[in-house]
């Protein structure tokens, strides 16, 4: 009997995935709160940053546990991480070491949890709809992303960041209960027929780097928006970023719903391309904007590219390095993006302490339209 990807594990998972996201969403307006203390931008870019860079640094290693065992317990290992961080929170006084301690510590927290939960998710739905599975989980997290940081928005309106700490602990708490009762679904589903793994060595170390390269850089570019568009906006006197990041949900959510699985169907450089240039044009216009609603605008077209690339490129890279290796797969994928934001968080706010915020999406878009013409002129086209 065929599967269905809607079934009961995969929504729980899936609703597991939503909660731990929107506990991190809230986070998008934690650079507000350390700009009380008057850091830096490029501190700012540290602190944010630190969490990917954790994040990078432990999820390779257990994609190769996912493969063999299953995310359930690297999930909870990973939301307890997290829970475990978050008093230290309310304690912070300065934008120093302690403030870059707890996102390392929740980077690691957060790497583990998100990484399982893909690999539990895709698991749980069938592999001919992989790209079209993947666009579906990401729905999840496509709306707490809208909604993370317009409740913490209006939370702060009448409360203080204390009580947003207190919204994220909930949600690590409810998803920890989600991933808990799936035990049987996700024992039960590791069935994954094995596929002939693709020889990597095979090509040669440019065409690897340039692989390697497209997550990354869309990882800096998106780091970009999500990390400093709340400062960008105050800068330009908008009141309100909210409506912002509910375009882009919005956007990214029609996409994936409509088109998530169109890679699946058509080739993923197909997809990946104008999705690619789509954000980089995109970055452009940010950089010269100066209407309310041509921000928010922006943010739909932003999340119209979010919405095709994650499962296209994501699933380029499962098929570039066989099914069979998918925990790993989706392991590095994300750890190559979070390389990406972790690394272009500081680097590109220290563009902005030297040039602006303009110069700085400026610089961000044309890099990664210049990344996407390398890779559809380099990348072997796989089958998929």
């Amino acid at each position: 009997m065929k599967r269905s990807v809607l079934n009961k594990g995969f929504m729980l998972a899936s609703l597991g995935y939503f909660f731990v996201y929107f506990s991190a969403s809230v986070f998008y307006l934690f650079p507000l709160y350390l700009d009380t203390f008057h850091p830096s931008k490029s501190r700012v870019g540290l602190i944010m940053g630190i969490h990917s860079v954790t994040a990078i640094m432990v999820r390779p290693l257990f994609g190769r546990v996912l493969d063999r065992q299953g995310g359930r317990i690297v999930s909870i290992a990973g939301i307890l991480i997290m829970i475990a961080s978050m008093p230290g929170f309310y304690l912070l006084e300065s934008a120093g070491i302690l403030a870059i301690l707890l996102r390392a510590v929740n980077g690691i927290g957060w790497g583990l949890a998100t990484t399982a939960m893909l690999a539990i998710c895709s698991d749980l739905a069938p592999s001919g709809r992989m790209a079209h599975s993947l666009g579906l989980i990401g729905v999840a997290g496509i709306i707490s992303q809208a909604i993370g940081p317009a409740a913490a928005e209006e939370i702060l309106r009448f409360y203080s960041f204390s009580a947003v700490f207190t919204v994220s602990l909930i949600m690590l708490a409810a998803s920890l209960f989600c991933i808990a009762v799936i035990r049987e679904a996700a024992q039960t589903t590791m069935q994954e027929k094995p596929e002939r793994t693709r020889s990597v060595s095979a090509y040669p170390f440019l065409i690897l780097l340039v692989i390697a390269a497209m997550p990354t850089i869309h990882g800096a570019a998106r780091g970009t928006v999500l990390n400093f568009i709340a400062l960008y906006g105050a800068s330009i006197g908008f009141g309100r970023i909210g409506p912002f990041f509910l375009a882009f949900s919005a956007a990214a959510i029609i996409t994936r719903l409509g088109l998530g699985g169109v890679s699946d169907r058509y080739g993923r450089k197909r997809v990946i391309l104008p999705s690619a240039i789509l954000i980089g044009v995109n970055l452009l216009w940010i950089a010269g904007l100066h209407s309310y609603w041509a921000f928010v605008i922006s943010g739909f077209v932003a999340g119209l590219g979010q919405g095709l690339i994650f499962p296209a490129l994501s699933t380029y890279l499962i098929d570039f390095l066989g099914h069979k290796n998918k925990g790993f797969a989706l392991g590095l994928y994300l750890s190559l993006f979070d390389i990406g934001m972790g690394l272009g968080s500081p680097v590109f706010g220290w563009i902005l302490d030297v040039s602006g915020y303009r110069r700085m999406y400026v610089v961000a878009g044309c890099l990664i339209i210049l990344s996407t013409i390398i890779f559809s002129i380099k990348a072997p086209p796989l089958k998929k």
